[in-house]
């Protein structure tokens, strides 16, 4: 290095210029509130003078409380608005108690989630909050087994025991299923979306009860799913149109599908609700802009964020308490896509 390169400052410059001890400097630097605000401001000021930048994963490490904390988060699918709300949730419950967030989105893409989560890793992050590609997913259950403090968002594993927040996605299907048979409907589409994924599965649970609750028959061929995403809405939806006998009404199960299918009803100029009824999972501040506005279940995102991250502390806290699994209760928001009209029952 060459004499004109600056050194970068460290503890023992920044102690030395504001008069105090090595050890004082670090309890300011993690907050501890033993400190006169006197000697506060003295290390602070000399801290900036000097340019002092502390290194963040040894101060992280010397400190007992959430501030300094780094978590990791990895999701399937930004695009998902729904994901959206549960990030606001986490990142500001993070900011209140000091902590950083970084993102890794793996776009429904394995190997770009092993990615991130080696990113994270290598980053010494605190804990994680995934939400798993599906229900047996290795490098999540890797993480649990290595002892990093994992809670899952949305969905939760099969074979591994971990603390999880999601919404009743059940109960929330058979709502949504249900109001439109009250509504007269019997030939109800269901587009699912991955069925590698639990959710998958506890939707096509509550859409397969509310039929069988009135005795309406459970057909198959209107039972299709694919990946959960904008095209497979568009391409499930037009072979249901296509059918000898198209469905007079249309549950999907994301908010992705219900784009997609929207976008295939109107090119086809099939009109909702008067020819097709349609249901969403996943309400959106869109959606009551929509002509005609649309009737969906509403989860919780930044409920669920904002519990996830409180769990994870828990975690960091106390490694060996018993898994938490906390399910967020859905509201059915009523309007006029699923053939619904004002002073009607």
């Amino acid at each position: 290095m060459s004499t004109s390169q600056k050194q970068p400052a460290s503890l023992k410059s920044v102690a030395k210029m504001a008069g105090v001890s090595i050890a004082t400097v670090s309890r300011v630097l993690n907050g501890d509130p033993v400190v006169k605000p006197e000697t506060k401001l003295a290390v602070e000021k000399a801290i900036k003078t000097a340019g002092y930048h502390p290194n963040r994963v040894a101060q992280r490490l010397r400190s007992s409380y959430k501030s300094g904390r780094l978590i990791g988060l990895v999701i399937p699918d930004i695009r998902n608005p729904y994901y959206i709300d549960v990030i606001r949730g986490i990142e500001e419950s993070a900011y209140a108690n000091g902590s950083a967030v970084l993102i890794g989105n793996f776009s429904q893409d394995p190997d770009k989630e092993k990615m991130y989560i080696n990113i994270l890793k290598s980053e010494s992050v605190d804990g994680f909050i995934i939400a798993p590609h599906h229900g047996h997913d290795k490098y999540v259950e890797d993480l649990i087994e290595q002892a990093h403090a994992v809670v899952c968002i949305d969905r939760g594993l099969t074979n591994c025991l971990t603390d999880v927040v999601k919404s009743d996605n059940e109960h929330g299907a058979f709502n949504a299923v249900e109001h439109l048979i009250k509504l007269g409907h019997k030939r109800i589409a269901h587009i699912t979306g991955n069925l590698s994924i639990p959710t998958t599965h506890e939707r096509i649970a509550g859409y397969v009860a509310a039929l069988r609750k009135y005795d309406l028959p459970v057909d198959e061929t209107l039972i299709r799913g694919r990946a959960s995403d904008f095209q497979s809405g568009i391409d499930i939806t037009a072979e249901l149109l296509d059918l000898p006998e198209p469905p007079e009404a249309i549950f999907t199960a994301n908010n992705l599908l219900t784009l997609g299918s929207l976008e295939k009803i109107h090119e086809r100029g099939v009109r909702i609700p008067d020819q097709i009824a349609i249901v969403g999972f996943d309400d959106m501040y869109w959606a009551a802009s929509l002509n005609p506005a649309l009737t969906a279940v509403r989860q919780h995102g930044f409920e669920i964020g904002k519990r996830a991250i409180e769990l994870l502390y828990q975690r960091i806290e106390d490694p060996a308490r018993p898994a938490a699994n906390i399910i967020i209760n859905t509201d059915l928001m009523i309007r006029r896509s699923c053939g619904f009209k004002p002073g009607t029952p």
